[in-house]
């Protein structure tokens, strides 16, 4: 994807196939996003110099374009009529230099990975995350200029610093969530993603969609679906990994159970004519599996629990 097209598209000057081009290219890697988002900052910086400027902008774009990619033999075609945004382009490059856009453009990531235990960590700008385990995220190294986090696998939680000249961004897969300043939980396993929002405001995307969230909603990606699904949230149970209590609140036993089996690392399987059955019930933590299980058994009229080594039957013998 070239550095013009991009600039055309920020300027809302590119034509429909070009539009459907880029939507495609954002979609399909958070590199890519991540690389648009900085070219975003640095264009809107340098806008507010280009009227100061008188600089030769054809000359400056060339120079930058020999700097920015790898030398190579290539035909340059001049321009009959510059594009308005040519000067703009120019300013940008004679301020910040190739240098700078290409490590904005490509910054390094530090890999943070939760195994078998729940992590808490503060990122140097602040911010504080609470990993589950087997949760797997990277975040830039100079995030303080530049927050942005790959959230590969997992369950987390986010407490953002405020920063409104850094947003803060998280890719995971095609869905990007933006913040400034708010606490959340993003939960992206395999292809389905869940983002609910505990304070302030949150803006998802996945392609070309936006949607914003606030206090006690959330948004669904599921499966290959290409679209946003938004609703209220009333469920408890996704932070039990910060909280160490389960909390069922006309929670279908499927969603209970899978919880369980993450915050034990245990094997318990349902019954399928079980998995829509609603439980209301909080257990802790802190209590043995066995006790927990006994608790249900106790709350789902025909509930029969059996073993066989590691693992846990949970049937219905109604």
């Amino acid at each position: 994807m070239t550095d013009e097209l991009l600039i055309k598209f920020l300027l809302k000057e590119a034509n429909e196939e070009e539009n459907t081009e880029i939507v495609e290219w954002l979609s399909a890697d958070p590199a890519n996003r991540d690389k648009y988002i900085q070219l975003e900052k640095i264009w809107d910086a340098s806008k507010k110099l280009a009227l100061a400027s008188d600089i030769d902008e054809n000359q400056a774009w060339l120079k930058f374009k020999a700097k920015a990619t790898p030398a190579q033999t290539a035909v340059i075609r001049p321009l009959r009529q510059p594009y308005p945004w040519l000067k703009i382009a120019a300013v940008f490059i004679a301020i910040f230099g190739a240098w700078m856009a290409y490590s904005l453009f490509n910054p390094k990531y530090t890999a943070l990975i939760a195994g078998n235990q729940v992590v808490t960590e503060q990122l140097p700008d602040g911010s504080e995350i609470i990993l589950n385990k087997n949760s797997e995220i990277s975040y830039a190294r100079n995030f303080k200029e530049h927050r942005s986090i790959r959230l590969t696998k997992g369950n987390v939680f986010f407490n953002v610093a405020p920063d409104k000249a850094r947003p803060f961004v998280i890719d995971a897969d095609k869905v990007s969530v933006t913040v400034v300043g708010t606490s959340f939980n993003v939960k992206h396993l395999q292809d389905e993603t869940e983002v609910i929002v505990e304070t302030g405001i949150v803006k998802v995307r996945l392609g070309a969609e936006e949607i914003v969230l606030v206090k006690g909603e959330k948004a669904l990606i599921k499966g290959s679906s290409k679209k946003l699904i938004k609703e209220k949230n009333t469920e408890l149970l996704y932070n039990y990994y910060r909280s160490k209590v389960f909390i069922a609140n006309n929670t279908p036993l499927i969603l209970l159970i899978d919880a369980l089996n993450e915050g034990y690392n245990a094997d318990i399987v349902l019954d399928p004519t079980l998995k829509t059955e609603k439980i209301f019930i909080t257990l802790k933590q802190d209590k043995p599996l066995d006790y927990n299980l006994k608790l249900i058994a106790d709350a789902v009229a025909g509930l029969k629990i059996t073993r066989n080594g590691t693992q846990i039957f949970l049937s219905n013998v109604k």
